[in-house]
């Protein structure tokens, strides 16, 4: 890893009748347009939706540095992230984010050893960190 701190750069851009480009150095394009919930077509990633997939890459990104470095033997996890948009005082925020959680072990792996892997990696999420929403972990460990 760099040192830190580190920077990082996302440039957004649109005409009236268009959709957003979300664009950064050497990475393939996205568009981007407001959710279902907000008006949009639901044809493309929203900022809303692009949230929930960065709390659940980063959480599965920090799971496999901590893994590795834990030495743990797994086969597969997944981690569906879902956010709850509601207005407090009046703002509109993300108030809630549920992670859940699914891994699977090898067989003759600790189960209580996956858990406190999991829980470490919650601990490690660069994304979730980074936001003031409650941050609930669900997960469910089964060997394969």
């Amino acid at each position: 890893m760099q040192a830190l701190p580190h920077h990082y750069t996302a440039k957004a851009d649109t005409t009236i009748e268009s959709v957003v480009e979300l664009s950064s150095h050497n990475l393939p394009v996205l568009n981007s347009t407001p959710p279902i919930q907000f008006g949009g077509s639901g044809e493309f990633w929203s900022p809303e939706d692009l949230l929930m997939a960065s709390v659940a890459d980063c959480f599965v990104l920090s799971f496999k540095a901590v893994a590795r470095m834990s030495k743990l033997k797994w086969h597969s996890i997944s981690c569906e992230s879902e956010g709850i948009l509601d207005k407090v005082d009046g703002k509109t925020k993300f108030t809630k984010i549920t992670n859940n959680v699914h891994l699977l072990i090898e067989e003759g792996e600790s189960l209580e050893k996956a858990e406190k892997i999991i829980h470490k990696s919650e601990a490690a999420c660069l994304v979730t960190n980074s936001l003031t929403a409650t941050i609930e972990l669900v997960s469910k460990v089964l060997h394969n």
